[in-house]
């Protein structure tokens, strides 16, 4: 292996958060910024620096009743209201999550464990504690991930409730989602650059599966951009187990426009023939050979 090889492999090899003796300064100037919400985190942000904040599990469980709902009505509000909403979570459904909450407290736990809000919420937990371990045992210090660092407990000032948390670990902020980059050069009619972007969505791809990893949940929103590389910001949907991989493959390999599937439709709607060399990539990769070519000797 030649030293340019032994630098490149030394650099993809997974190492430890970078320890700070103190949290980054840029944290504790002011109040940090709510950037995003997920079913079961809050994440706020400062220039450089992502904190997250966990849901309690009725939190979690007052969110999925809200959803649940929601996918039953969205088609029978006026203006397309539910669409909206369940695309980008709003103040609406963050009042609906407090006015519910206390009555999800008030049943115990193991009832709702009974129900099938419960056991979407054992799903969640157990995929996101799943996919957290998968990725600091194979991707932490890589370039598939934003860099961590990791400093004694601190509080820090965030905007809206509960106005303040403890924190111990910070993720290097992207710039943008992937979803948010294509969307904003193919407004700017940089379509060499979007086929770019796409053509480095299915390299990251790859370089997960050689590292043993397989991500679920390909929507864009799920990746984010930081300089030229695309990195995974939701590690929940990480496995290795085969049995999982390959039912996901199956529905992958059944999708007949996979950019239609990432939400690009309207995105390459002006290209259809950008759409079409993607699509043929992406069945030509994504798919059990594809996959078994990049993973490790089993």
């Amino acid at each position: 292996m030649s030293a340019a090889e032994q630098e490149h492999a030394s650099a993809s090899m997974p190492r430890k958060p970078e320890m700070l003796s103190n949290a980054p300064e840029e944290l504790l100037c002011g109040r940090l910024e709510r950037l995003g919400e997920g079913i079961e985190k809050v994440v706020y942000a400062s220039q450089h620096w992502v904190v997250k904040r966990e849901r309690s599990a009725s939190a979690i469980i007052a969110l999925i009743l809200i959803w649940k709902v929601l996918r039953k009505v969205a088609h029978v509000l006026p203006s397309r209201l539910g669409d909206r909403m369940m695309r980008r979570p709003s103040r609406m459904i963050r009042l609906a999550r407090v006015l519910i909450q206390p009555f999800v407290l008030a049943v115990p736990r193991s009832i709702w464990l009974l129900t099938h809000a419960g056991e979407l919420w054992r799903v969640h937990r157990t995929r996101d504690r799943r996919g957290a371990r998968l990725a600091r045992t194979h991707l932490a210090g890589t370039s598939l991930i934003p860099e961590r660092v990791v400093f004694p407990p601190t509080r820090v000032r965030v905007r809206g409730w509960p106005g303040w948390l403890v924190v111990s670990q910070a993720d290097e902020r992207a710039e943008q989602t992937l979803y948010q980059r294509l969307v904003a050069l193919a407004r700017l009619r940089r379509w060499d650059q979007v086929e770019e972007w796409l053509g480095r969505l299915l390299e990251f791809r790859q370089a997960g599966w050689q590292r043993g990893l397989f991500s679920m949940d390909t929507h864009l929103k799920n990746f984010g951009v930081i300089g030229d590389r695309v990195v995974l910001v939701d590690t929940g949907g990480l496995t290795k187990r085969w049995s999982e991989i390959e039912r996901r493959l199956s529905s992958e390999q059944a999708a007949a426009e996979p950019h239609t599937e990432l939400g690009l439709q309207r995105v390459l709607a002006p290209r259809p023939d950008i759409a079409e060399r993607f699509n043929a990539r992406w069945k030509d990769v994504v798919n059990q050979s594809g996959v078994l070519r990049n993973w490790p000797e089993r």
